[in-house]
């Protein structure tokens, strides 16, 4: 039994270290920290913001705060998830503070706005650098991908004493807004709302010489990035001709432009990755990335609002097993998100399908054998959302004989306050972690039993695009349950359950 044990973190709040570097409200924060104790909660995760650590000037990192906080979570006898979050929090759903990248960074944006990534438009987005100036030596004379090696390699052997103490049980590296591997296609800061398709966001100046270059190896200098046709952030795929049924996106330009776009994305992914793997070497850690649950539009023919992101699904490509082989090559977790949705709780005009989305990715990540994870996407605190995260966490149930036939690696719950830990919530919730935890007691070092954490081998030889790009061929994803065999039972009526699914209905679309 103890194989069906998936670990339940919780994410720590956004403003836990303020943007001056300092530790909030500990003495509240402890009794938080001992509330999830209480609850067998096996750890929490924490974003680690670059934009606070070296916001002074390059190369100048400041981990005392975070030093501080590791020692408390270890003092409460909680593991840790730690993000490299290399991206802003602010303009996206559920930023409560406002946290930008690096000042001096800002700084040598105001002189070249292109390391920013643009619509087309031209209007820029400061959430994140552009993937176009990876490698460009623009930083006090580093490229992008030497300044997140260089943040990873100080966080190293800042905090070594924790990570040779087992505190840390996985990095998370950042890899694009909100730190999802993915561009800023939506963001609300510039009046995005759900359900719109989004923006392209590959406009700057490093980024469309880049493509000029790819179309004129293939002999088609001519061709272009969509414009105007591709619509604006909250149209519909239908209002667009890129988009629409039989759209622009089915031309041998358009499959093309969205080829280049996703895999620009998948490189950027893998160096990145290859830097944090040389990083942790030999520490026992595991990495992993987060990949972004865009399940609106997902039953439309273009799935719009997924490319945008830079995920180039349909229905007769698979957009996530390449990004899960590339994974693999690093031994990296891919974790993601919108585990708690089902289709009954969106919007008819959204065409949402988060439920066969999880399956999909899910699905491709096991086909590549690599461990998967998984988030939910908004703040839910009812059986119902509890109910549908354990049928993703075991798709085919508990086996008492031994590993079950698929599971999670584990799931990180969003997120600490003051809501979770109100009587009602907080009573429903210790359930769920049981149920997760396979209504075993709770268990140190649960993965020795599922996934051992080994000291971190180096990454695989490099696979070549166009091998990734051979998992597009779609296959059927593996069949999950229907509903979760160890369900969150709250013990209460009908009705009782009725209001808690109500409510998970009206906070999921409005919150959007």
């Amino acid at each position: 039994m103890e194989a069906n044990y998936v670990p339940v973190y919780v994410m720590l709040p956004l403003d836990v270290i303020s943007t001056d570097n300092q530790l909030q409200k500990p003495d509240e924060l402890r009794e938080m920290l001992k509330c999830l104790k209480s609850a067998d909660v096996d750890g929490v995760m924490l974003d680690v913001w670059w934009g606070i650590v070296e916001n002074k000037a390059s190369e100048m990192y400041d981990w005392s705060a975070y030093r501080a906080l590791f020692e408390m979570i270890k003092e409460e006898g909680l593991a840790l998830q730690a993000i490299m979050s290399f991206h802003q929090c602010g303009g996206n759903v559920g930023d409560i503070i406002y946290i930008p990248i690096p000042k001096w960074i800002r700084e040598i944006g105001e002189s070249n706005p292109d390391i920013f990534y643009t619509n087309y438009r031209g209007t820029k987005n400061e959430e994140c650098l552009s993937l176009g100036v990876d490698n460009q030596p623009l930083f006090s004379g580093r490229t992008a991908i030497e300044m997140y090696h260089d943040y990873m390699k100080s966080f190293r052997e800042n905090m070594e004493d924790f990570l040779a103490a087992g505190l840390i049980k996985d990095i998370e590296v950042g890899l694009g807004p909100a730190g999802e591997m993915r561009y800023p296609s939506y963001p609300e800061a510039q009046g995005w709302a759900f359900p719109g398709i989004g923006e392209f966001q590959c406009y700057d100046k490093y980024l469309q010489e880049d493509f000029k270059e790819a179309a004129a190896e293939v002999g088609h200098p001519e061709w272009e990035m969509p414009g105007a046709d591709a619509g604006e952030y909250n149209d519909k795929p239908e209002s667009t001709n890129f988009f629409k049924t039989n759209g622009t996106y089915l031309t041998e330009e358009g499959k093309f432009f969205l080829k280049w776009y996703s895999s620009k994305l998948i490189v950027h992914a893998d160096q990145i990755l290859d830097k944090a793997n040389l990083v942790f070497l030999g520490c026992k850690v595991k990495l992993a990335a987060k990949v972004a649950g865009i399940h609106w539009w997902y039953f439309h023919p273009s799935h719009a609002a997924e490319l945008t992101s830079g995920y180039y699904n349909l229905t007769d490509r698979d957009g996530y097993r390449p990004i899960a082989r590339m994974l693999s090559r690093h031994y990296t977790i891919l974790n993601f998100t919108c585990a708690e949705m089902r289709n009954s709780e969106q919007p008819e005009e959204a065409k949402s399908g988060p439920e066969e989305l999880v399956q999909q990715v899910l699905s491709a990540g096991w086909r590549e054998r690599i461990l998967v994870a998984c988030e939910n996407a908004l703040s839910r605190y009812d059986k119902y959302a509890y109910n549908q995260i354990l049928k993703n966490a075991r798709p085919n149930g508990v086996n008492k004989c031994g590993p079950p036939k698929l599971r999670i690696f584990g799931m990180t719950y969003l997120r600490l306050s003051d809501e979770v830990l109100k009587e009602d919530n907080f009573s429903l919730f210790k359930i769920f972690v049981k149920k997760m935890h396979a209504d075993l007691n709770y268990l140190p070092n649960s993965d020795k039993y599922f996934a051992p954490i080994e000291p971190m081998a180096r990454s695989k030889a490099e696979i070549p695009i166009e091998e990734l790009l051979e998992a597009t061929k779609p296959e059927e994803p593996y069949p999950f349950n229907s509903e979760t065999d160890m369900p969150v039972d709250t013990g209460g009526s009908s009705l009782f359950g009725t209001i808690f699914s109500v409510f998970g209905k009206i906070k999921s679309i409005l919150i959007r």
